[in-house]
């Protein structure tokens, strides 16, 4: 298993992170850092031997009601996606969004949606990691994620501290009882129900025993979602998620 730590679109802090995690997950695209903006050999000199994950647009929704918009969505995720191969990324997460989440009619075309962006992320040798964001307003409900995760063979990236908020530890256990498979990546941070967000690991209200029960054997990849610059709390955390997943790192 391979803990790795968010950095935003700043290569700068990409390039201060600690050297002990195993990758980095870079925001790409509208809004942040366009991947032909990005230069290769300052990309390898931040990396410094480690692996890259990229994080697509955050605001970027999945589906429209328009045929045309939905094309052009596919288009420029496909884009970004050509781009982040070309730099060595294997992992893109995506936003699991929706034009109308409460249209069940609709998630048809939220599922076809999916289904071609991953296979564009598979096209340019990224694997497309759907993200659980059903706290949000536009968010895919958890439920409706791992139905359509399953139907289009996607995989999912698993944000803890999201589901936490959707729906209490008792989201986190019934998500990954029943779609715990799909699981490829994880987003890993705290979280309090007051409103408190990404921060350190045994911070907040998640119960982490729920996440390892749900993924024993988990053998993807962890990418800790704490927003601060200190090392030690990074580190610390990610040396938590590792105890509770029972993996060395």
């Amino acid at each position: 298993m391979d803990i790795g730590v968010t950095v935003g679109d700043d290569l700068d802090r990409l390039a201060a992170s600690p050297a002990a995690f195993d990758f980095v997950e870079l925001g790409v695209g509208a809004g942040s850092l366009p991947p032909e903006s990005i230069d290769p050999d300052r990309l390898d000199r931040a990396l410094a031997g480690r692996d890259l994950a990229v994080h697509l647009p955050y605001s970027q929704l999945l589906t429209s009601y328009a045929r045309e918009v939905n094309d052009a969505i596919v288009a420029y995720q496909r884009r970004l996606l050509e781009g982040a191969g070309e730099l060595g990324a294997e992992k893109a997460v995506l936003h699991a969004t929706s034009a109308d989440r409460d249209d069940v009619e609709f998630r048809e075309t939220a599922a076809e949606q999916l289904r071609r962006v991953a296979d564009a992320g598979r096209e340019a040798g990224v694997e497309v990691v759907v993200e659980n964001v059903g706290h949000q307003h536009r968010g895919i409900q958890l439920s409706v994620l791992g139905d359509i995760a399953r139907q289009t063979d996607t995989a999912v990236c698993f944000d803890v501290g999201h589901a936490y908020m959707e729906g209490g530890n008792e989201a986190i256990r019934r998500f990954l009882r029943r779609y715990g498979d799909r699981v490829s990546h994880l987003h890993c941070h705290d979280v309090r129900r007051r409103g408190d967000t990404h921060i350190p690991v045994g911070a907040g209200e998640v119960d982490y025993d729920a996440v390892s029960a749900g993924l024993e054997g988990f053998d993807g990849t962890v990418a800790l979602e704490v927003f601060t610059d200190d090392d030690e709390l990074l580190v610390d955390s990610a040396e938590r998620v590792a105890g509770h997943l029972d993996a060395e790192w």
